[in-house]
C-alpha cells in the first residue's frame, strides 16, 4: 500500500509546482523580452550521465536546451593556451561520451559554436563559465588572465556573441537574439569583480600619435601593473591587455610612435629610482626589458622630447628636500636601453604624469569610487567621456549571486541561485533580471513566475519538460 500513496505525493507535488506557474503556451508572449523569457537549462553541462541524465552537449542542444554551464580551470594554462573543463579538477565529472575528447575549453566551446551556426532560427544559446580558479592571480595574457578569456569567447564565437557591452537599454525580444550567444561569468567572486574593474594607486598614462595608449599604477602592495589601449574615434579608450611587469611605486611613462615604451619608478623600500623599456605591440602586449638603476631620488616623471622618439627628459624630485632634477636619456631601440647624461638640479616642474595629449586627443587617469566599487578604481576622462572604469572589454556578462558583494549587484542583468531558494529567485525575476536556479532536480522547486534558467541534471524527465512547457519555455 505504500507506493500509491509515494505516487500519489509525487503528483501533488507536481500539481502544486504547475499552479505557481505563469500561463501555459497558449497565454505566453510569441516573442517575450530576453529576461522575462524561460529556457531549458542544464547545471554542469559537461558531465553528461555521469551524475545525471543530460547526454551530450548537442543531444542537450537538440532537445531545446538553451543554457549550458562549464565550469573551468586555470591550471596547465601555460602549457595548453587554454582553459580546462571539470567539476573540483581539471577532468573531473566530464563525461566524453559524445562530446570532445579533450578537457580544452576551446573545444567545447567549438561543439556549441558549431550547433549554433546549424540552427540560425535557434533561441539564444547563454553559455555560463563557473570559474573555479581565480583568474586574477594569472599576471599576462600570456599565463590566462582575463583579457585571454575574452579572446577564447571572441575567436570561437565571432559574430555570433553577444557582448555585454552591446547590450541594448531596451531589452531584446528572443526573436532578435535567434542564433546568438551571450556568455555569462560565474564561480570565483574575485574574478567577476575584477572583470568589472580594477584598482590601483597613483596611475600615470602616456599616448602616441597613432592612438595608442599606456597606462601604468602600483597595486598599493608593492607590484606594478600595466594596461594597454586604443583611442578611439568617439573618444573611448579600448584596453586590450593587462599585465604586471615589476614592483616599485609610483611609476610613470612615455610613448614614441614607434610603440617603444619607456617607464620610470620608484623602488618600494628604497628611494632608487629605476627604468624599464618595452615594445608594444599592435595587439597591446608589452615585451618588458629587465629593470635597471639610473639615480636616487622620489616621484619620476618622463616625457619623449623629440619627434624622432629617441630623446626623452626625465624630472624627479630629491629624495632629501624639494628640490628638483633632471636627466637627459637617449633611447637605442635595438639594445632597449637608455642612456642617462647631464643629470642636473632644475627649476621646472615635473611633468603631468596623469595625463597625456596628442592633438585634439587627450586621456587623464585617476582613481575614484564608483558606486560600491572602491575608491582605489582605476578611472579615465577623455576629450569626450568621463570617468569610464579602466577595466577588460566587456565580452561577457557577470552573474550576481545571493551574498555576492554590492558591487557585482551593480549593474547585473543575470542572476543565480541554489533553486531552493525561491525569494530571491522569485524577487529578481520581478526585478526584471535573467535567472538561474541550480540544481533544480524537482517539480516542487517551481517558483512563480519560474526561473529563466531552471537548471537541472535532468533535462529529459518527464517532470521537467511538462513543466517548462507550463512554463512556456521557447527554444
Amino acid at each position: 500500500m505504500r507506493q500509491p500513496r509515494v505516487v500519489l505525493s509525487v503528483l501533488a507535488a507536481f500539481f502544486a509546482a504547475v499552479l505557481l506557474l505563469p500561463a501555459g503556451p497558449a497565454g505566453a508572449v510569441a516573442d517575450p523580452p530576453l529576461p522575462s523569457a524561460v529556457f531549458r537549462a542544464t547545471h554542469n553541462s559537461y558531465s553528461g550521465d555521469l551524475d545525471g541524465t543530460r547526454g551530450s552537449i548537442v543531444r542537450q542542444l537538440d532537445q531545446g536546451v538553451r543554457f549550458i554551464e562549464l565550469d573551468i580551470h586555470d591550471n596547465g594554462y601555460a602549457a595548453n593556451r587554454d582553459y580546462s573543463i571539470g567539476h573540483d579538477s581539471p577532468g573531473d565529472l566530464v563525461d566524453h561520451a559524445g562530446n570532445p575528447a579533450s578537457n580544452l575549453l576551446r573545444d567545447w566551446l567549438t561543439v556549441i559554436d558549431t550547433w549554433a551556426a546549424e540552427h540560425p532560427a535557434a533561441a539564444p544559446i547563454t553559455v555560463a563559465l563557473d570559474v573555479k580558479d581565480d583568474l586574477t592571480d594569472n599576471t599576462s595574457y600570456a599565463a590566462g588572465n582575463l583579457a585571454a578569456l575574452n579572446d577564447t569567447l571572441t575567436g570561437v564565437f565571432g559574430d555570433k556573441l553577444l557582448r555585454a557591452s552591446d547590450y541594448p537599454a531596451t531589452p531584446p525580444t528572443v526573436g532578435e537574439l535567434r542564433g546568438r550567444v551571450l556568455a555569462v561569468l560565474s564561480g570565483d567572486a574575485r574574478t567577476r569583480t575584477l572583470y568589472k574593474r580594477d584598482a590601483g594607486s597613483s596611475p600615470a598614462v602616456a599616448m602616441n600619435g597613432r592612438g595608442q595608449v599606456v597606462e601604468v599604477h602600483g597595486s598599493g602592495s608593492g607590484h606594478l601593473w600595466y594596461w594597454s589601449g586604443r583611442y578611439e574615434p568617439d573618444g573611448t579608450v579600448t584596453w586590450l591587455r593587462h599585465g604586471r611587469y615589476d614592483s616599485g611605486v609610483t611609476p610613470a611613462v612615455a610613448l614614441n610612435d614607434h610603440g617603444d615604451v619607456v617607464e620610470v619608478h620608484q623602488s618600494q623600500s628604497a628611494t632608487t629610482l629605476w627604468y624599464r623599456t618595452g615594445k608594444l605591440a599592435g595587439d597591446g602586449e608589452i615585451t618588458w626589458s629587465p629593470s635597471r638603476r639610473y639615480d636616487s631620488g622620489v616621484l619620476p616623471t618622463i616625457r619623449f622630447t623629440d619627434a624622432s622618439g629617441t630623446r626623452l627628459r626625465e624630472i624627479h624630485r630629491s629624495q632629501s628636500n624639494s628640490q628638483n632634477w633632471t636627466w637627459t636619456g637617449t633611447l637605442d631601440r635595438a639594445a632597449r636601453t637608455v642612456a642617462w647624461t647631464g643629470n642636473a638640479k632644475t627649476a621646472d616642474s615635473r611633468y603631468d604624469r596623469s595625463t597625456a595629449v596628442s592633438g585634439a586627443s587627450r586621456v587623464h587617469v585617476w582613481a575614484g569610487a564608483d558606486g560600491p566599487a572602491p575608491a582605489q578604481t582605476l578611472r579615465v576622462d577623455t576629450a569626450t567621456r568621463s570617468g569610464d572604469r579602466i577595466r577588460y572589454q566587456q565580452v561577457a556578462f557577470t552573474e550576481f549571486q545571493r551574498g555576492d558583494s554590492a558591487e557585482l549587484q551593480q549593474d547585473a542583468l543575470f542572476y543565480a541561485a541554489p533553486a531552493t531558494q525561491s525569494s530571491f529567485i522569485t524577487a529578481a525575476r520581478q526585478a526584471g533580471r535573467i535567472v538561474r536556479g541550480w540544481n533544480f532536480n524537482a517539480a516542487s522547486q517551481a517558483t512563480r513566475p519560474l526561473a529563466g534558467f531552471p537548471a537541472t541534471d535532468h533535462p529529459h524527465a518527464a517532470w521537467y519538460e511538462n513543466l517548462l512547457i507550463q512554463g512556456g519555455a521557447v527554444r
